[in-house]
């Protein structure tokens, strides 16, 4: 006899009524427990989960009305929201049927069964039961996904001002619905952004789904973006819910949206003023309740006037603006952030916590990072994968001198320590981090060189 999965809990004050159900449902099912005292309920249930409980209605003596079934059943959903109960009772009628679906119980059924019928009612509640476990496992699972993926964005890191003014935009947009643009070039964070302002909405709970615009082709931007029938084109083998459905509820970011053609621009124009989407082979169209963040590295307003971009879907998107700044005008951010990606990768490559001469740390904060906070992040994993040295020098970073903001040696002043600290710079750039070929160009000693980046904080 082969066994369905799952656990059956009967309650009943009638020994006969237990023991025959029991004798029937363990025949079918692996694990069936029986109790005569109502009162144990709430113990058992602490000690583990039943898949279906079958509850009697009535426990004192010649009691019909069923109200002590109902309180039961009251006190086991607030100890299980999600338990799939069916109440039994010798003394039903329809309004005593309708009252307890109202108050939350699967099924209800009469004593005495036709063990037919018994079984077919359990069987429909177990399979219930499973599928609303199946369904909190996935949330679970996407909730915990969602969480993973969304850590390695988590920090936004900076004390400059150009970053507080990015803060506060933060706080003040992301508990409104308003559209935003995010503008920016490659790698200031324009997800990290959007992504923060999801975390702080009141769309949390829901999905955040990035697109890359610049990744869809034309062929592929209805049936990514809007979804599918099956059967709408030749490689379509069963319906399937488009970018825009998935994300209703949540967050939808487009991310490279500048590199949109006109005629998606007037589809996306479309969707967003009527704010539903008809999937690819679809008569009906469905209503969407998406927050949409989009995002380009392109200087739109040039894009705008040259007629490459839409002026009315920019005036769609951009309810507000958010310019992020590059990392080279924002250099007293850069300490922070090398030592942030410092810990990261010294903890994913099990490495000991490494240090950053104050000098290589000026160093860094000199060079113009093309690549902005991305370029930082991989040259900074870079260094800690090829070096086992305690102490980072400027002569890890393979950052050359060509590449280092010059100074400028106008003497505004005759202060001589300021001009030494500027000839001392000047030096160790021009030998990238040399120190021996940098003293020997001042005409010092190491030892010298040393003492001196040390007064001046280099």
């Amino acid at each position: 006899m082969n066994l369905k999965s799952g656990k059956v809990l009967i309650v009943d004050d009638d020994e006969d009524v237990l023991f025959s159900a029991r004798l029937l449902l363990k025949q079918h099912y692996p694990i069936v427990r029986i109790e005569k005292n109502p009162e144990q309920i709430s113990a058992i249930l602490k000690e583990e989960q039943y898949d279906v409980i079958l509850l009697d209605m009535n426990f004192s003596g010649n009691a019909t009305s069923g109200s002590e079934g109902f309180n039961w059943l009251k006190k086991i959903l607030e100890l299980d929201p999600s338990a799939v109960v069916i109440l039994i009772t010798a003394f039903g009628t329809i309004e005593m049927a309708v009252k307890a679906i109202k108050d939350g119980a699967t099924d209800f059924v009469l004593k005495p069964w036709q063990n037919e019928k018994l079984l077919a009612t359990v069987s429909s509640a177990m399979k219930l039961s499973q599928s609303k476990q199946k369904i909190d496992n996935l949330l679970s699972r996407q909730k915990q996904l969602s969480e993973d993926i969304d850590q390695q964005f988590h920090n936004i890191i900076g004390i400059s001002d150009e970053m507080q003014k990015i803060f506060t935009a933060i706080q003040k947009v992301a508990e409104t619905d308003a559209n935003i643009l995010i503008l920016g070039e490659n790698g200031t964070g324009k997800e990290l952004v959007a992504r923060a302002i999801h975390r702080q909405s009141k769309r949390l709970e829901e999905i955040f789904l990035n697109v890359d615009m610049g990744a869809l082709s034309e062929s592929l931007f209805e049936s990514e973006l809007f979804g599918y029938m099956k059967g709408a084109f030749t490689d379509a083998k069963e319906d399937k819910a488009g970018r825009f459905e998935i994300a209703s509820g949540g967050t939808l970011f487009l991310d490279e949206i500048g590199n949109l053609s006109n005629n998606l621009q007037m589809k996306l124009l479309t969707v967003l003023q009527n704010r539903q989407i008809t999937r690819l082979g679809a008569n009906k169209a469905k209503p969407i309740d998406i927050r949409l963040i989009c995002a380009t590295n392109k200087p739109i307003d040039e894009l705008k006037s040259e007629k490459y971009f839409r002026q009315d879907l920019l005036y769609r998107i951009n309810t507000v603006e958010i310019n992020l700044p590059p990392l080279r005008k924002r250099t007293e951010d850069i300490p922070l952030l090398a030592k942030h990606f410092l810990n990261i990768y010294c903890k994913k490559y099990n490495k000991p916590i490494k240090e950053i001469t104050p000098s290589t740390l000026t160093r860094l904060e000199r060079y113009h990072w093309p690549g902005n906070i991305r370029e930082l992040q991989h040259t900074i994993e870079r260094v800690v994968i090829m070096n086992d040295a305690p102490v980072l020098q400027a002569e890890d970073f393979y950052i050359s001198a060509q590449d280092i903001k010059a100074d400028n040696l106008t003497l505004n002043n005759y202060d001589i320590e300021e001009v030494e600290k500027m000839l001392i710079i000047k030096a160790v750039d021009k030998y990238n981090g040399n120190l021996t070929k940098a003293a020997k160009e001042l005409g010092l000693t190491r030892a010298s060189l040393y003492r001196r980046l040390e007064k001046y904080g280099l």
